[in-house]
């Protein structure tokens, strides 16, 4: 999102709560029924609709275009699979510390908002959940915004085309996924444009049941993925790098302010790819480790955005009186670890890969609308951690596969520290 863009759903933010505050304090039934259940209720679900629409299709595209240029690179052997591997573990690692953060502070507790697109489903239990991943019907799957399976289908497409050596059948596929995303990365762009209006509409008729009790609830929910991401970022990547390279992980941390501004700045893991490639240059790592590692992070590693999506998934839970079972929790885990192959290196793209999170295990998705008012700045932390993760990561993988020039990695730190002592 733009910073003009940003200011003015912010803008929208306040203002809807303002509005909603103002439409509470009046108790005319024709305000209720004309414009807070009929205006406001109307363009919220059409902001909503609109983000629903993208869901199926941008996860579909971006799943086969990352995983068959994953399989086309399997010559690549051990760094491929260890770097896949590596990242997959922390996404794990980061949504489960998100769940457990939202479950022991509890964002959302003490709200009582009506759900009105959300009918109420028992929960499969454990083995109808394993069997109900594979899809026997994909477009069944998709038409019905089942996630899982649609994220089964499009890994088994994208393993397919990886593995036709006709390129003159494959590339002319490709091209057309690489356009259909372009087109679909435009049209959430499009989608983030109306955000405003939309946010206005859905805060105002939140604000106009609620009142002030819902500003407590965001400000809990948004200092625990602030929580979250800075355990994350600063523990679990940390006793990674000392687990499986014996060195100091600080080594990696006191090279990392140049990318962390640009990717605070730019919310967006691909902008940041050229200054991310010069920081692990700086740390030692070989340009045949970072060359592989550092897009497919760009492209998979979403471990800020993950945490984001378990905390949202708490915080929406208990605003609207939802209980989340074991299994839902497990099903959180499996979409939100798949989810972040599909999630594009780009500023909002989580909120998508968010509907489809809560799509998955039977929330509102209005619910989502609670919390834009405060994602940008949030945007900005979890593509920080994001981009540490594919830098600690990385060199983690040079260190493994004996690719890392260790001189080099402990002088840069030194050389650091007499930069910073000459200022």
């Amino acid at each position: 999102m733009s910073p003009n863009l940003t200011q003015r759903i912010l803008w929208a933010l306040v203002l809807g709560g303002l509005a909603g505050v103002l439409l509470q304090s009046f108790q005319h039934t024709w305000i209720k029924d004309w414009l807070v259940d009929g205006v406001l209720l109307v363009i919220g679900k059409w902001f909503v609709a609109l983000l629903m629409l993208m869901v199926v299709p941008l996860v579909f595209v971006s799943l086969v275009k990352g995983v068959a240029q994953l399989g086309a690179s399997q010559q690549l052997g051990r760094l491929s699979s260890l770097t896949l591997m590596m990242y997959m573990l922390t996404t794990v690692i980061a949504i489960v510390t998100g769940l457990a953060l939202a479950n022991w502070l509890q964002p959302g507790a003490g709200l009582s908002l009506v759900a009105t697109d959300v009918v109420a489903t028992s929960p499969p239990n454990f083995v109808e959940l394993l069997i109900a991943i594979v899809p026997s019907n994909p477009i069944a799957a998709m038409s019905q915004g089942n996630m899982l399976q649609v994220i089964v289908f499009a890994i088994l497409f994208g393993l397919a085309l990886s593995a036709i050596s006709q390129q003159e059948v494959t590339m002319p596929l490709l091209t057309v996924f690489d356009a259909l995303e372009a087109v679909l990365i435009r049209m959430v762009g499009l989608v983030m444009w109306l955000a405003p209006v939309g946010v206005f509409a859905l805060m105002a008729r939140s604000m106009a049941s609620q009142g002030l009790d819902l500003l407590a609830p965001l400000l809990v929910y948004f200092f625990t993925v602030v929580l979250a991401l800075l355990v994350h970022a600063s523990l679990t990547y940390a006793a990674l790098f000392r687990l499986f390279t014996g060195l100091s992980p600080w080594h990696v941390y006191r090279r990392l302010k140049e990318v962390l501004t640009v990717s605070f700045s730019t919310s967006s893991s691909a902008a940041t790819l050229p200054v991310t490639l010069a920081t692990t240059d700086r740390l030692g790592v070989s340009r045949q480790v970072s060359s592989f590692s550092i897009p497919l992070g760009a492209t998979i590693n979403m471990d800020g955005t993950a945490i984001m999506q378990g905390v949202a998934t708490v915080f929406v839970a208990n605003a609207y009186g939802l209980s989340l079972s074991m299994e839902d929790y497990v099903l959180v885990i499996l979409t939100a670890t798949l989810a972040s192959i599909g999630t594009a290196a780009v500023p909002g793209a989580g909120l998508i890969m968010l509907t489809m999170v809560f799509m998955q295990v039977g929330l509102p998705v209005e619910g989502i609308a609670l919390i834009l008012g405060v994602d940008r700045l949030l945007d900005m932390m979890r593509t920080s951690v994001n981009v540490t993760g594919d830098i600690v990561v990385s060199t983690l993988v040079a260190k493994q596969l004996e690719m890392l020039d260790e001189q080099m990695f402990t002088e840069s730190a030194q050389h650091h520290d007499v930069e910073i002592g000459h200022k």
